[in-house]
C-alpha cells in the first residue's frame, strides 16, 4: 500500500526514464500539495481521469503503473521518502480519495496484497 501512495507523489513530481526517474522533481514541496485543498484535488483528478493534468500529473499517471510494478525500483531515495510522506498523509486524511486511488491503480488487489507487510512494518495502516 505503500507503494501506491509512494506512487502517486512520484508521479507528481517524477518523469519515467529508462533506467531511473528524473530527480528533476525531487525538491517539490510535497507538504504544500498535501497541505492545499486545491493543489492536492487538481492532482487527485488528474490521476482518476475527472480533471486536467499539468505536466507532472501527466507524467505521474504514466509512470504510476511502471513503479507499482517494480516497486519503486527507479526512485531516488528523496522519491521514497515524499512516497511514504504522501501514502501517510491520504491513508490518515483522504480514505476515500485512497479507495478511488486503489480501484484505478489496483483494481485485483495485486499490488495491496504485495506491499501490505511493508505498509505494515513502516505503521501504516492498509
Amino acid at each position: 500500500m505503500k507503494m501506491v501512495i509512494a506512487l502517486f507523489v512520484l508521479g507528481l513530481v517524477l518523469v519515467a526514464a529508462e533506467d531511473k526517474y528524473t530527480t528533476k522533481y525531487d525538491n517539490i514541496d510535497v507538504d504544500e500539495i498535501l497541505k492545499s485543498d486545491r493543489l492536492f484535488n487538481n492532482y487527485f483528478k488528474c490521476l482518476i481521469d475527472t480533471g486536467k493534468c499539468t505536466p507532472e500529473g501527466r507524467e505521474l499517471k504514466k509512470s504510476l503503473p511502471d513503479a507499482l510494478k517494480t516497486e519503486c525500483s527507479k526512485c531516488s531515495e528523496k522519491q521514497r521518502q515524499n512516497t511514504d510522506k504522501v501514502i501517510r498523509f491520504i491513508i490518515d486524511n483522504k480514505p476515500e480519495e485512497w479507495k478511488q486511488l486503489q480501484a484505478k491503480f489496483d483494481p485485483e488487489e495485486i499490488y495491496i496484497k504485495r506491499y501490505r507487510s511493508q505498509a505494515t512494518s513502516a505503521g501504516i495502516k492498509v
